[in-house]
């Protein structure tokens, strides 16, 4: 199995390049030309390949412009085994400044490919479909099904990807793997929960302030609150290895009229991340009522408008056979221990767990996000961590596959 590998990397490598070529930033999230292209080139492998569009209404009521997304079955003997899932996304964060490299020119330098989505995850589209190449070469032994999920909307929540076919019984797999990087097994993530905070108050000349409702003094009590509860909630810890305590940011701030005015309308938008120990509709009241105690005073109203709610991943019955297999194949790929921990990111894999399925993510790159710059300028991955992720996941599968 692993000459398959060995003998179509450059293949694999091709097919990679060709996929960051094509852009697909979110936003503007408009994907469905990259869904084309992964397509085409997945059919070129011998796939067939089913292709899911989201109805545009849905599309633009989450900020995107077109979303198509991918599904790959395989059956292996009888079809009877565990069907698996293998969920990486497509679309990306737009380049932003800095590059050294083209970030859709795919070059590739020093035994990497940059560009981006190279790490984060368009490698493991490869990774995933020239593992599941390397079955269909050597197929004895093995019952079950292994899936492909390449979706498109990770970067904006994933309500649109896994939990859309989810949700429209599009699949119903037994086990999934998402998107990760090869030194480590991860079973659990945080989760996010984005706020809007609107503080209202009126407006008045500069000269009388007092005639007015100052909004900007009101929002200033709102953020002193926030940034103690930031300092108080920096003191729990999870349990989960590798994931921290829980975080508190205001990203962005709005408002005013003019430098001459009182201003009666600021705008906030607050980024709280969720340990797996939390739940994020408590997480979410209690903020919204800290929130409205800090700005409460004669004049002002306050609104808190949800952007994002994303629940942790956490780890679910059954878990420990997909990451026992995955450590045990990596750990002889890679030859160094290969931890099973947490991330402190939130992903589309806590929609598979939501679920009731098991779920764990593994795929091609470097020990950390930071050694990959995914989400930041050169990002790239090396061309050995891609071959040897794509051994492990192909070894893994032959395992979960084997007839008893």
């Amino acid at each position: 199995m692993t000459d398959s590998i060995d003998n179509n990397f450059s293949r694999q490598v091709a097919f990679l390049k060709e996929l960051v070529r094509v852009p697909s930033d979110n936003p503007p999230g408009d994907c469905a030309p990259h869904a084309g292209t992964a397509a085409v080139l997945l059919q070129n492998l011998g796939f067939s390949v089913e292709r899911h569009p989201v109805p545009a209404a849905l599309v633009t009521a989450h900020g995107m412009r077109s979303v198509v997304n991918l599904v790959v079955r395989e059956r292996f003997g009888a079809g009877t085994g565990p069907v698996i899932a293998l969920n990486a996304h497509g679309d990306v964060v737009p380049p932003g400044d800095g590059w050294k490299h083209d970030p859709y020119g795919a070059q590739e330098q020093g035994g990497a490919i940059y560009g981006r989505g190279a790490a984060v995850s368009k490698s493991d589209f490869a990774t995933y479909a020239f593992a599941l190449l390397a079955l269909k070469a050597s197929p004895s032994g093995l019952n079950g099904t292994i899936e492909l999920h390449l979706t498109y909307d990770e970067e904006t929540g994933g309500d649109l990807g896994p939990k859309w076919l989810l949700d429209e019984k599009i699949t119903k797999p037994d086990y999934a793997i998402s998107a990760g990087f090869s030194y480590a097994v991860i079973t659990a993530h945080n989760g996010v929960l984005h706020l809007e905070i609107t503080v209202k108050g009126r407006q008045a000349h500069a000269a009388m302030p007092e005639t007015g409702d100052d909004a900007l003094e009101a929002a200033n009590a709102v953020l002193t609150a926030l940034y103690a509860e930031r300092k108080k909630i920096g003191k729990k810890k999870s349990k989960s290895p590798g994931i921290g305590s829980p975080k508190l940011n205001v990203g962005l701030i709005s408002g005013g009229i003019n430098t001459n005015v009182v201003p009666d309308r600021i705008v906030m938008r607050l980024d709280r991340r969720l340990i797996p120990e939390e739940n994020g509709l408590k997480v979410e009241k209690n903020l919204i009522a800290l929130i409205k105690r800090a700005a409460k005073r004669k004049g002002i109203s306050v609104a808190c408008k949800r952007i994002i709610l994303a629940e942790p991943l956490k780890p679910l019955a059954g878990i420990k056979h997909l990451a026992e297999a995955l450590v045990r194949h990596a750990k002889a790929e890679f030859k160094t221990a290969i931890p099973v921990k947490g991330v402190p990111l939130y992903t589309d894999a806590r929609h598979y767990s939501a679920k009731g399925i098991p779920t764990v993510l593994y795929g091609a790159g470097p020990r950390s996000i930071l050694d990959a710059n995914a989400h930041g300028a050169d990002e790239h991955i090396k061309l050995s961590d891609l071959k040897s992720a794509t051994k492990v996941i192909a070894a893994t599968l032959r395992d979960l596959l084997r007839s008893k």
